[in-house]
């Protein structure tokens, strides 16, 4: 089964000749949550929006549960956090037209009205050694994996200690 992986990333600029570096200013993808493809950034970067607008409980989790995986030689970095919703509504789009089928892209993105990662509750973790450890370990902290098929992404779902649900197909239900 091949599974795809949507983000999205700022579109690259140019600079014009003779122009300096570009400003330090935060870009619009970091506004709206963005994380450029194939890339990562650490649980503690709270200047970012991805992060600085989770849900404060999911942040103290995935921060605590960052610094015990840290203590076993394992790096939780943050691929995805909180979205805005015209962001969500973009990868929808995207899914939509990579996938020719609503109903296929929903399995893997919900619509901006539906999505946790919207209101700041859901994180998407990698690489994929991390997540792993993170489905292996978060019910500790109350983090489960919400999808099958998505090993990446984590709500509180538990209570730490507690038991993880057992994760949904996908993100159609």
């Amino acid at each position: 089964m091949l599974v795809v992986v949507l983000t999205a990333c700022a579109p690259e600029r140019e600079p014009a000749p003779g122009a300096g570096p570009p400003p330090a200013a935060p870009s619009r993808a970091a506004e709206n949550g963005s994380i450029p493809e194939n890339e990562s950034i650490s649980v503690d970067d709270s200047a970012h929006a991805a992060i600085a607008n989770l849900d404060p409980a999911l942040l103290a989790a995935v921060r605590a549960a960052a610094a015990d995986a840290r203590t076993r030689g394992v790096e939780l970095k943050v691929t995805s956090g909180w979205r805005s919703a015209e962001y969500q509504q973009r990868l929808l789009d995207e899914a939509i037209a990579l996938y020719r089928s609503e109903e296929e892209a929903r399995k893997l993105v919900h619509p901006p009205e539906k999505s946790k990662h919207v209101t700041g509750q859901a994180i998407d973790i990698g690489p994929t050694a991390a997540a792993d450890w993170l489905v292996q370990h978060g019910a500790d902290y109350g983090l489960c994996q919400a999808y099958a098929n998505e090993m990446w992404h984590f709500e509180l779902l538990t209570t730490p200690g507690g038991r993880c649900p057992q994760p949904l197909s996908d993100a159609s239900g």
